[in-house]
């Protein structure tokens, strides 16, 4: 095992702390705004994003951003308020799609209302143009370099 320097500990440590802080702020601001948490808006963007707007659910927990526990129990509760209903799956009798609905598109839209302004004050604004982009760089090179 190699050990880590003092800075590339602190610098983890500092980007688990950001991450934690930034998801809290923008929670607490769509819960203001009451609309669900991040974790819906993850599913219904994912829905969204795929074709015929639907999904398997194994597909869908590998499609979304956030925490991917309890994926089943979340689709049923977006299930009964309305914003995503369950297909079945032709081609297999025990799969399911999880497709999104118009009630659920209408509420990804909503969310991003407030949203989107969260993610500039508490991500964006505080940032430079070019610290974005060595952000921006330093994750993809994260993201490529894993399995």
């Amino acid at each position: 095992m190699v050990p880590l320097t003092t800075a590339q500990n602190s610098a983890w440590r500092l980007f688990l702390k950001t991450y934690a802080v930034l998801l809290e702020q923008i929670e607490q601001t769509l819960k203001q705004a009451n609309l669900p948490n991040l974790s819906w808006y993850d599913v219904l963007w994912a829905l969204e994003e795929a074709p015929d707007r639907r999904l398997r659910l194994h597909e869908l927990a590998a499609a979304l951003v956030l925490q991917r526990s309890n994926l089943t129990r979340l689709v049923d509760r977006m299930e009964q308020a309305g914003f995503v209903q369950r297909e079945h799956c032709d081609s297999d009798r025990r799969g399911a799609f999880a497709a999104l609905t118009s009630e659920g598109l209408a509420l990804r839209h909503q969310m991003w209302q407030v949203y989107a302004p969260a993610i500039d004050q508490h991500f964006a604004q505080p940032l430079s143009e070019a610290q974005i982009t060595v952000l921006t760089q330093a994750f993809s090179l994260l993201l490529q370099t894993q399995p």
